[in-house]
């Protein structure tokens, strides 16, 4: 009997009913079911997250710069990220126990206050609360956990650019004060090298100052004696005063008595040359009229009859008396002259005579003022006296004072150069400072402070791409689908035909023959398999042929070593089957990475061929390494090899030996 023949013969038996039929395409089948089904549940779940209901809790009740927890939850509503739903705390916790949210949110009243107090003596942490309920989805409360995490890392963001920007504002403005503070130091500078020539002449000055307070000193020592003599003389010159006082008040009533005698003098005088005026103005009168009435007289003789010329010779006889008249006339003219001065004069002595009278009263007034002033004078002058005396003291200590001003103004000129070099280095140091502080604009700042609170962008340059979680599960699930497959087909597929063994003595076309039946049933099994991968689930294959190519190996490959199990061990290998199905399954880093395994577990990954299955699915489903590949389908090439050599032996054994158990009937199938 022929390979092919016996392929057919166990085609035929398996297809000889319907219900055979009906078993083996369901069989055919599994692989498409199990890994199909579950890619396609879990094809892209992330897409999904929004339909995921969340409690959102909002208790902040804000702070100075406003609600913080208002604005993050604004903008996790607009992203849309979850299902949120904004609703009390006591709702969220009604709800994330019951199951009808997956988990909550909360921010705390003081969540705003905590954030400003950053800026504070009193810094404290904001919380943002997450309460899960794993009995809802554990995985939902994994997310959970990771959608805290980016609320937290855009929060500490936010934060983190507001604290930025403040402190690179305060930076700009301590710029601007080292600037200011660098003209003031320069100012400082120059001020103070005028303040070392300065301190010269103080020095000079506290010197001559010393010499001064010394002769003060001195001075005032003498003027204390001086003023004690003075004070001494003043009591003297009150006494005089006194006494002056008292002689100016009896001449003030002698003048008073002169100038009222003096008055009725000039009084008397002054009728005297009133008549006296009256009679030389009589006489002036007469001599004047004279002339007149004597020719008044010739007149009147001459019309009595009279010769003229006796007339004029009679009058001619008055002549002389003419001339007496008119000396009298002058003499009592000058008598009147000297009445009239004698009565000015008289006039002149009442009025001397009463300024005197006013001039004694007035001196009696002053000598009394003097007599006060001279006591008060002694007084005073006594006062002034012990004043100077305290002022010879004072002037001592200033002296003293003077000589240690002289002193440490000579010190201070001698350390006033240190402060010039030391003003000097402050200016240039902060110069330096101001300089090592950048200049920069508030958009620059806002710019910086956008970096410093997310200075890294993450850019991925990931040399392949899975595309979705559901094309990052499909190498693990198209592997194991092979595996579950090969091993659903033995359950009705004879590994060995007990009757080619009998007949026939050739053990490799048994062997060939029991391997290729479930191998050909293996390759519709991955060929469906990658239909519904790429076609159905749309998922992108870089390389096809090698993908399909790779499927066919791992399912050939598992044929083998499921028929060797089965060559050897019989029905306990078909259930050996099941166990290394298990261990590949936790082995083979289809999930997470194999090296987060135990180490027992990780040392059975680098032997058993499910993991190398899945390596090279990944290298050709995604455009991975073509070497990394063709080394793991050598190693399931070294796996088939292997197996089917193992599987061979074990036919020979069985067409030369025979024994009690291969006669006897599976307790299994």
């Amino acid at each position: 009997m022929k390979v092919p023949q016996m392929i057919t013969a166990e085609l035929r038996r398996l297809t000889s009913s319907r219900m055979s039929v009906i078993a083996l395409i369901a069989l055919v089948c599994v692989p498409v079911i199990y890994g199909g089904l579950y890619l396609w549940a879990n094809q892209d779940p992330y897409a999904k997250l929004s339909e995921i209901p969340v409690a959102l809790v909002v208790d902040d009740t804000g702070a100075a710069d406003g609600n913080k927890g208002d604005d993050v939850a604004d903008t996790l509503v607009d992203a849309a990220t979850f299902d949120w739903h904004e609703v009390s705390a006591a709702d969220a916790e009604a709800g994330v126990a019951d199951g009808t949210y997956d988990f909550s949110v909360t921010f705390p009243e003081d969540f705003s206050a905590d954030l400003e107090s950053s800026s504070t003596d009193d810094p404290r942490k904001a919380e943002v609360i997450l309460s899960t309920n794993d009995a809802n989805s554990y995985l939902a409360s994994t997310i959970g956990e990771q959608a805290v995490k980016t609320i937290q890392t855009q929060i500490v963001r936010s934060v983190g650019e507001n604290a930025a920007i403040t402190f690179l504002d305060s930076l700009s403005e301590i710029r601007g004060k080292l600037a200011e503070a660098a003209d003031g130091a320069s100012q400082l500078a120059d001020g103070a090298a005028q303040a070392v020539d300065g301190s010269a002449e103080l020095a000079d000055g506290a010197a001559q100052l010393a010499d001064g307070n010394a002769a003060l000193a001195t001075g005032s020592s003498t003027l204390s004696s001086g003023l004690s003599q003075l004070a001494t003389g003043a009591g003297s010159a009150a006494d005089g005063a006194a006494q002056l006082s008292t002689g100016a008040s009896t001449l003030s009533d002698g003048a008073a008595q002169t100038a009222a005698g003096a008055a009725q003098v000039a009084a008397g005088n002054a009728a005297l040359a009133a008549q006296a005026d009256q009679i030389g103005a009589a006489v002036g009168d007469a001599a004047a009229a004279l002339p007149q009435t004597k020719a008044d007289i010739r007149q009147r003789l001459i019309d009595a009859g009279a010769a003229p010329a006796t007339v004029d010779e009679a009058l001619a006889l008055l002549d002389p008396l003419d001339s007496r008249i008119q000396d009298a006339n002058t003499k009592v003219q000058d008598t009147v002259g000297q009445i009239d001065q004698l009565s000015d004069g008289a006039a002149q002595v009442a009025a001397g005579t009463q300024q005197v009278a006013d001039g004694s009263a007035q001196l009696s007034t002053g000598a009394s003022s003097l007599a006060d002033g001279t006591a008060t004078l002694a007084a005073k002058t006594g006062e002034a006296a012990s004043g100077a005396a305290q002022l010879a003291t004072g002037a001592a200590t200033a002296s003293d004072g003077a000589a240690k001003l002289s002193s440490g103004a000579t010190e201070l000129a001698d350390k006033l150069p240190a402060l010039e070099s030391g003003a000097a280095e402050l200016r240039d140091g902060l110069a330096a400072g101001r300089d090592q502080i950048p200049e920069s604009t508030q958009a620059t700042r806002d710019a910086q402070a956008t970096n410093i609170a997310d200075p890294v962008t993450l850019e991925t340059g990931a040399v392949t791409s899975a595309g979705s979680y559901g094309a990052g599960l499909a190498p693990f699930f198209a592997a194991l689908a092979g595996w579950i497959g090969i091993y659903a087909l033995f359950l009705i597929v004879k590994p060995v035909s007990r009757r080619a063994v009998t007949a026939l003595h050739s053990p490799i076309r048994v062997t060939l023959a029991g391997w290729l039946t479930p191998t050909l049933l293996g390759a519709v099994q991955m060929s469906s398999l990658y239909l519904v991968l790429s076609w159905a689930l749309g998922f992108h294959i870089t390389n096809p042929a090698g993908m399909l190519g790779i499927m066919l190996l791992a399912s050939a490959t598992f044929a083998a070593i499921v028929l060797a199990l089965n060559v050897w061990l019989g029905s306990v290998g078909q259930f050996l089957g099941l166990v290394l199905m298990v261990l590949q399954l936790v082995t083979a880093g289809g999930t997470f990475p194999w090296q987060t395994l135990p180490g027992p577990l990780a040392s059975l990954h680098h032997v058993l061929p499910m993991g190398f299955v899945v390596d090279a699915l990944r290298q050709a489903m995604y455009g991975g390494n073509a070497a990394a590949a063709w080394s793991d389908v050598g190693v399931l090439l070294l796996w088939l090899i292997g197996a089917f050599t193992l599987a061979a032996i074990g036919v020979t054994r069985m067409t030369h030996h025979r024994t009690l158990r291969d006669l006897r009937p599976s307790l299994i199938g």
